[in-house]
C-alpha cells in the first residue's frame, strides 16, 4: 500500500495487527521491503509484534529520482576518501524523514527501529534526530561511517561497480548471484535455485538499478554520521557478522562503540546477507531485547 511520506508516495506493508509494539524495519542498499526474509518478519511476529516495512525512496515501488543525476561514483568514491565533499541528490537524513513519515502516515508515535546495512544508517539518524520517536534502537551488519574503518573486499568492491553481462533476467539474476556468493554467510550457504527464486520475485517486482548509484551517493555524502551516534538515548542492540565481507565486523564494533550503552554482538559464520539460519538467530537476539526495551518504557 502506498502511503504520503515526507512529502513522497513511499511503499508500506505492516503485518500483525495494531494494538501490537511496533517494529519497523529498514533495508539497505538497493533493496525492496521484500529483502526482510519472511523468517524474520514472521519470527518478529510471533514475539508479539507489529512489523513494519517499507520500500526506501527510489527503490522498490516507493517514488524515484530518475529526474536527478546518478553522478560519477567512481570520481566521487575518490572524493570521499580524501575527505572532501560528496554530492548527492538526497541524504540519508532525508531517507530517515522518510521511515518517520512512514510512521506518522500510519499514526504510530514511538516505534523499535531495526536496519541492516545502509538501512541501519538511516535507522541510527532517526535515532539520533527524532529519540522521542525510538523505543529502541537495532543495527544489523551497518556501519558508523567513521573514517578509516576498513572496507568491502577488494573483489566485492570490484564486484558493486561491474555491470551485468546483458540485461535479460536471467544475465540480471546470475550478476546478482555472482555477487550474493561473494558477501554471503559462509556457514549458511543457499543453494543457487532458491537464491534465483528470491532474486527473479524482487526484479519482477521493481528493478531500479540506478537509484542504487544514487543511494550510494548519499550514503558517501553521510560524513557526520560519526559525531551523531554519541547523542542516541535509545537502548541499542548491535548486530554483526563475524565473515562480512561487504561491511566488516570492525565498522559494527565501532558503531556499537560511540553510542552510549549500546550492546554488541557477533555473529558466528554470518555474512552479508539474511538466510533463514541467520534469520532465526537475529530473532533469537532482537526479540527479548525489544521485550526489554518495552518494559523499560513501561516503567520510565
Amino acid at each position: 500500500m502506498k502511503r504520503q511520506a515526507n512529502g513522497l508516495q513511499i511503499e508500506v506493508d505492516d503485518t500483525g495487527g495494531e494494538g501490537r509494539p511496533v517494529a519497523l524495519l529498514i533495508m539497505g542498499l538497493g533493496m525492496q521491503l521484500v529483502g526482510w526474509p519472511d523468517e524474520f518478519v514472521q519470527g518478529l511476529v510471533r514475539a508479539g509484534f507489529r512489523v513494519v516495512r517499507h520500500d526506501n525512496r527510489d527503490a522498490g515501488l516507493s517514488e524515484g529520482f530518475d529526474h536527478a543525476d546518478t553522478g560519477n561514483i567512481v570520481w566521487e568514491s575518490i572524493r570521499q576518501k580524501l575527505g572532501l565533499p560528496v554530492r548527492s541528490p538526497y541524504t540519508l537524513a532525508d531517507m530517515a524523514r522518510d521511515s518517520l513519515g512512514v510512521l506518522d502516515a500510519l499514526g504510530i508515535e514511538r516505534a523499535h527501529v531495526i536496519g541492516a546495512s545502509m538501512g541501519g544508517m538511516i535507522a541510527q539518524h532517526v535515532a539520533a534526530e527524532a529519540p522521542r520517536r525510538v523505543k529502541s534502537l537495532v543495527s544489523i551488519m551497518s556501519s558508523s561511517g567513521a573514517r578509516g574503518l576498513p572496507g568491502p573486499k577488494a573483489e566485492v568492491a570490484a564486484m558493486l561497480l561491474r555491470r551485468p553481462l546483458g540485461g535479460s533476467e536471467a544475465e540480471l539474476v546470475a550478476h546478482s548471484i555472482r555477487l550474493l556468493r561473494l558477501i554471503q554467510s559462509p556457514a549458511y550457504p543457499e543453494s543457487d535455485e532458491r537464491l534465483a527464486r528470491r532474486l527473479t520475485f524482487s526484479m519482477r517486482r521493481a528493478y531500479r538499478p540506478a537509484g542504487i548509484f544514487r543511494q550510494m551517493l548519499a550514503i558517501g555524502a553521510d560524513a557526520e554520521r560519526p559525531g551523531l551516534l554519541p547523542r542516541i538515548a535509545a537502548p541499542t542492540l548491535v548486530l554483526h557478522g563475524e565473515a562480512d565481507a561487504l561491511v566488516p565486523i570492525a565498522c559494527g564494533v565501532d558503531t556499537a562503540r560511540r553510542i552510549p550503552g549500546a550492546k554488541f554482538v557477533a555473529i558466528p559464520g554470518m555474512g552479508h546477507d539474511l538466510p533463514p539460519e541467520v534469520c532465526a538467530i537475529l530473532v533469537d537476539h532482537i526479540a527479548p531485547f525489544l521485550h526489554a526495551a518495552e518494559e523499560h518504557h513501561g516503567t520510565s
